[in-house]
């Protein structure tokens, strides 16, 4: 299987993301990065989590589970994180795995939660059957979480919208 390792450098005062399957406090040492240790901060394989659907409809509601799994969206300015501006991390509501930063989260207009970009590795883009969208799903699981525009003219860094849905997010605070 083929697995995607993010790495931070180690520095004691940063707050690190894992996914909880693997041991956050394992310290690795890279080959060619003489002396530099780094912490495993993420870990998904391409479509790692796999279930059935009848797996998915016994851990998901079934609106999480309309939106994650049969790629729906909720109504617009109705969702728990459209207006929600805590810092911590956004993990992917159907499996746990971290998506995006808070410090990447934006106030726009549209009526779900916009972030410019995720944490790399972890979300997938696909191209929308309209033909128009790019759809983005978290990499490890592949639930849907909404669609990505670009150059809509909001000043980020990327000049992209993740347009999400909050339903398909779980926030989880820097102390937990």
């Amino acid at each position: 299987m083929k697995m995607i390792l993010k790495f931070s450098p180690f520095a004691p005062s940063r707050t690190l993301i894992f996914n909880p399957r693997f041991q956050p406090r394992r310290v690795i040492h890279i080959h060619g990065l003489s002396n530099s240790q780094f912490r495993v901060v993420a870990m998904a394989g391409a479509g790692s989590v796999q279930k059935s659907e009848e797996e998915w409809r016994a851990i998901l509601s079934p609106e999480q589970f309309r939106i994650l799994r049969q790629k729906g969206t909720e109504n617009p300015g109705t969702g728990e994180y459209n207006k929600f501006f805590g810092v911590g991390t956004y993990l992917c509501a159907g499996c746990g795995t971290p998506l995006y930063r808070s410090a990447t989260k934006f106030n726009s207009p549209c009526g779900w939660p916009s972030f410019y970009e995720g944490l790399p590795g972890a979300i997938n883009r696909n191209p929308d059957p309209d033909g128009v969208r790019m759809e983005i799903t978290c990499a490890a699981c592949g639930g849907h979480l909404g669609h990505v525009f670009k150059g809509e003219g909001f000043r980020t860094p990327t000049n992209e919208r993740h347009c999400v849905n909050s339903i398909s997010l779980k926030f989880k605070p820097p102390s937990s």
